[in-house]
């Protein structure tokens, strides 16, 4: 079989180190591998690259389309955007794929048996980063959920339980509160898992979720949720197990793929050679089932298992009553080529020879266009005051089809019946809907509000239209309605 092309990068602090030895041990084990090599990260950011990554190194991510990459230090300071976002986001890399599991006795944890796989939506939610500050006092963020993101992220999920053997997908939520973005994730979830009913399935509230998994990893099979929270149960999950040091991590798209260790740079070690590669390889083993080496997956990480046995420990999870030996970051990647077609005895050995990649690629459903009616628009003002004061300024504002209903502040209404109690910021949405039978408005009715509402010197700086598909609202409520 022909070398598979893949680009490497070396990254930063103990990147270099932790490539080397994961490389080392690739070619030991017989990895059909032609690498490229980039240069990402601090220097390049320093270099004028605000995501620290250049032309010429798309060139070759966009060709091999299989990224190994190394942790990179992000300069401290404002204007520099976060290269794994960037890269995540720009080669559509949907899934976050993060395998937890506990490596008793020979990793210190309070939770032995834990074998947990976090899939997390990587491009959506609020990671979108579209943020504004619209007043003195309120910043926003928004949080972007779309049908084919909720789409693609539980199907591979429930892809992955069936390659994998899994025998449970949890989806994790917060539409108690967010009735609409997470409402729609949970009711995708449920919609796909019907098409996999040889899976169960099950829903919890992202709170009551992460405590279980930070008491009760073990509980835990497969877990999918939204981006935000994926980024933050998926390192409680690491945690828990013993080390986020062992943490490799896969980031999957239609087209291209990432592989990378969770954890960061570690300058203050960087040049020690004791780092621990063992994230990093556990994500080249990632990649190899990706690419279809399987094989050479399998010979790789049964070997890492053994070492783990033998009590060839780096200094991270050295511990006197297992290990045996405290080893260095080259020491620790000869031990596993040395055990290089042996299996665990202790631990279960991996197979990897006869699975097959993970994908979802064009098995999208086609959203068909609704009926979309507009009844309203929220006005938001940057204005100081009493929303008593407010709302009768407002009202006399009402005319053409649209009167103000309702303001609030921070999404609890506060006129009119508000609560005198309710603490308000300087950031006010002022709804305006139709008087008319038919409930719909023009966008001149909505045109003609926010005239008037200039006019008036009233500050507004930004606008919802309120809409609703098929004859569903789309829009919330909000508290205290």
């Amino acid at each position: 079989m022909s070398n598979v092309p893949i680009t490497i990068a070396h990254g930063d602090g103990i990147g270099p180190e932790i490539m080397r030895a994961t490389l080392r041990v690739l070619e030991a084990a017989g990895a059909r591998l032609a690498p490229e090599t980039i240069e990402i990260g601090e220097a390049v950011y320093y270099r004028g690259q605000t995501a620290g990554i250049e032309l010429s190194a798309w060139e070759s991510l966009r060709r091999t389309k299989v990224f190994l990459k190394s942790p990179i230090t992000t300069p401290s300071g404002g204007g520099f955007k976060s290269l794994n976002v960037t890269v995540r986001k720009t080669l559509g890399l949907y899934a976050n794929v993060r395998p937890c599991v506990s490596y008793d006795p020979y990793v210190a944890t309070h939770f032995p048996g834990v074998d947990t796989v976090i899939v997390r939506e990587n491009e959506e939610d609020l990671y979108a980063g579209i943020e504004h500050r619209q007043s003195d006092e309120v910043y926003q963020c928004l949080k972007l959920v779309s049908r084919p993101g909720c789409e693609k992220i539980v199907r591979y999920a429930f892809e992955y339980a069936r390659v994998n053997g899994r025998k449970r997908v949890t989806c994790m939520t917060k539409d108690n509160i967010m009735k609409l973005t997470d409402g729609l994730f949970h009711k995708v979830f449920d919609e796909i898992a019907k098409e996999y009913p040889g899976i169960a399935n099950d829903h919890m509230i992202i709170d009551i979720g992460a405590a279980r998994l930070a008491t009760r990893p073990q509980t835990f099979d497969v877990i999918v949720t939204l981006n935000l929270y994926g980024d933050i149960i998926s390192d409680i999950a690491a945690e828990v197990t013993g080390s986020v040091g062992l943490g490799g991590s896969a980031n999957i798209g239609d087209q291209c793929a990432m592989f990378e260790a969770v954890h960061g740079s570690a300058p203050d070690i960087a040049g020690k050679g004791i780092a621990n590669p063992s994230g990093l390889l556990l994500a080249a083993v990632m990649m190899l089932v990706h690419i279809g080496q399987g094989d050479v997956a399998e010979k790789i990480h049964n070997a890492w298992l053994t070492t783990l046995e033998a009590g060839v420990h780096t200094g991270d999870i050295f511990h006197e009553k297992v290990s045996e030996l405290k080893v260095g970051t080259d020491a620790f990647a000869d031990a596993v080529i040395e055990r290089l077609g042996q299996r665990p005895a202790r631990f279960t050995p991996v197979e990897y020879a006869g699975g097959t990649p993970v994908s979802v690629a064009g098995r999208i459903s086609v959203t068909h266009p609704a009926v979309k009616t507009l009844l309203g628009v929220d006005v938001f003002l940057h204005w100081r005051g009493a929303p008593n004061v407010l709302g009768p300024q407002l009202e006399a504002l009402n005319g053409d089809g649209l009167e103000l209903t309702m303001i609030s502040n921070r999404g609890v209404k506060v006129y009119p019946d508000g609560m005198p109690e309710t603490f308000c910021t300087d950031h006010w949405r002022c709804r305006f809907q139709s008087t008319t039978a038919s409930g719909t408005v023009t966008l001149s009715q909505v045109l003609s509000v926010l005239m008037r509402v200039g006019n008036a010197g009233l500050d507004f700086v930004k606008t919802e239209h309120l809409y609703a598909f098929d004859g569903v609202s789309g829009f919330s409520l909000g508290q205290g309605q």
